[in-house]
């Protein structure tokens, strides 16, 4: 009989106190316990500590803490969390949230299942502050359509994340073994959009579509459910995901002696960057717009990399 991966879930805390034990006495309700519990606090200043240090006295599972001395910010904190998880699988963690019973049993089967997977992400059920259900489900309110979800259950998981992000964090999963290809992450991206990429580059992603947590809003979210700022300039707006695609392409060419990625899929990353460089860069005046979009359009990249005439036309009003 092949013995169980050994799970760790690496949990980022920030001044928690409202919401962190919810979260954390979800975790111990769960049908498959993890093997083990990292939790990197970022120098919180309320209760989040001693929290943490009274559910570790009862936790039916090892529990690490890490404390850091002062701030490193959302992305340098899930870092630290993952860096010393010991797991074959890591399980991303929101301090926020609530994880339903199955969530780690639902993701360890699909891992067991298929060996070729690298990384899980699911559904959620949106939730306001107090747990109550909002109108709609995370992939919903991400834009994450049916089209886009069979694209990713035929192994091009690529092709929708290169026109946006749809793997959130707080239920993604992913092996261990990919820790050396997303770490260090850059300082100013998205942590879940950075290691599904890479991930979807180098190996595969499932989407599970059943609904494992409830994915809390609330106003002191540091990330919560990606919008649209109509009112942001281009350079805001795409210049994000510019940074994403060309630090991607670079880790990628850094690391082919240990992660192969494909001269195909290196192509469509190096398009992507240089479609979202140019859009980051449409000049104010709407006129000036017209032939350098109209060239993205005629070369097919916004069909490719955003939503076709619809997002076209955005851009020229915007």
């Amino acid at each position: 009989m092949k013995a169980q991966p050994q799970l760790s879930i690496a949990l980022a805390s920030y001044n928690g106190e409202h919401y962190i034990s919810e979260q954390l006495n979800s975790l111990m309700r769960q049908t498959r316990l993890p093997d083990e519990l990292v939790i990197s606090d970022d120098a919180s200043v309320d209760a989040t500590r001693e929290i943490i240090a009274d559910f570790t006295r009862h936790a039916p599972f090892p529990v690490r803490i890490q404390a850091n001395d002062k701030r490193l910010g959302s992305t340098r904190n899930f870092e630290m969390a993952i860096r010393a998880c010991r797991g074959e699988i890591i399980f991303l963690c929101d301090q926020d949230d609530v994880w339903y019973p199955d969530k780690i049993a639902v993701i360890e089967e699909r891992f067991n299942s298929v060996p070729s997977i690298g990384a899980v992400f699911t559904e959620a059920d949106v939730v306001d502050q107090d747990l109550h259900p909002l109108a709609k489900r995370l992939w919903s309110a991400s834009k994450f359509s049916p089209k886009e979800q069979a694209q990713v259950a035929a192994s091009d998981a690529l092709g929708v994340l290169l026109r946006h992000p749809v793997a959130t964090g707080a239920t993604m999963a992913f092996r261990s073994t990919y820790r050396n290809l997303v770490l260090p992450i850059p300082e100013i991206i998205w942590h879940d959009a950075w290691i599904s990429l890479l991930i979807s580059i180098t190996s595969y992603l499932e989407a599970v579509p059943t609904p494992l947590i409830a994915y809390r809003q609330h106003s002191a979210n540091q990330i919560g459910i990606r919008r649209d700022h109509h009112g942001q300039s281009c350079s805001a707006l795409y210049g994000p995901r510019a940074l994403l695609y060309g630090s991607a392409h670079r880790r990628l060419l850094e690391s082919t002696k240990h992660f192969s990625a494909g001269e195909q899929k290196l192509h469509r990353l190096d398009e992507a960057f240089r479609f979202f460089s140019t859009r980051a860069a449409l000049p104010e005046s709407r006129w000036r717009r017209v032939p350098i979009a109209l060239h993205e359009l005629m070369a097919l990249r916004y069909h490719r990399y955003a939503h076709g005439l619809a997002t076209f036309f955005k851009d020229l009003r915007r």
